[in-house]
């Protein structure tokens, strides 16, 4: 990012960029979601100040919060909201999810409106495997503006999106990515979309096994396409008459 009067230009990581991407957006009652790097005091207080809410997830880089969080939740009944149990790419997963207020006044933390516990339970259909992971986390909004329902729906919408990343990062190692000059980025994070948007159309496989099936197989990947003679819909193969 730039250095202020000068052309020099200084590395940063998400954290430094945060706030001046955050600077040009109008967040006026909007609630903004991040990964556990985000958490940060100085973050929330911004937002504050920008008349937005925030919903962070607090993990071992903010040792301190999750680990009260985490003592809270500890003995925990009944959870406040639990979400219909949905199944998407071969996993039945279900989430429920449990708020409270009583760290408000202790958690060194700004303008908590409460903390939460979110249990996620995946079971693989062709192994029934079963996994069960928590996640805990901190809000400005009280329970009068978001419910235990509301947070949850948060949280599953940040997840869908970094899932979509995720994926990019995964089989194309996007993170990591060396082209940097003119347009390169962009054009190259558009191609990798346009890509996993096919496939998941397409394929009943996941994005990384069709790539595995695809990778260095020019006339597959043409095949695949239906761009072939063979692979054509056999009405578009007739040649029209007149």
């Amino acid at each position: 990012m730039p250095v202020n009067g000068s052309d020099e230009l200084k590395q940063t990581n998400e954290i430094g960029m945060a706030i001046p991407v955050l600077d040009s957006l109008d967040l006026t009652d909007k609630t903004l979601t991040t990964d556990a790097l985000l958490t940060q005091r100085t973050l929330a207080e911004y937002l504050i100040e920008r008349g937005a809410h925030y919903v962070f997830i607090a993990k071992e880089n903010q040792p301190t919060l999750v680990a009260d969080i985490r003592l809270l939740f500890q003995a925990r009944g009944e959870p406040d909201f639990r979400e219909s149990s949905d199944l998407a790419h071969g996993r039945i997963e279900s989430r429920a999810i449990w708020t409270s207020t009583a760290l408000n006044n202790y958690l060194d933390f700004p303008h908590v409106g409460q903390v939460f516990a979110i249990e996620r339970t995946t079971t693989e259909k062709k192994t029934d495997k079963t996994s069960v992971e928590t996640v805990f986390g901190v809000t400005d909004h009280t329970p009068e503006s978001a419910s235990p329902k509301r947070l949850l729906a948060f949280n599953r919408g940040h997840w869908g999106v970094e899932a979509h990343h995720w994926i990019l990062d995964w089989n194309w190692d996007e993170d990591r990515c060396t082209i940097r000059t003119g347009h390169g980025p962009e054009n190259m994070t558009r191609l990798r979309r346009f890509a996993a948007g096919l496939i998941k159309t397409k394929s009943k496989d996941s994005v990384a096994a069709t790539i595995e099936k695809l990778a260095r197989k020019v006339r597959r990947v043409f095949d695949y396409l239906g761009m072939t003679a063979n692979s054509m819909p056999r009405a578009a193969r007739v040649a029209p008459v007149g």
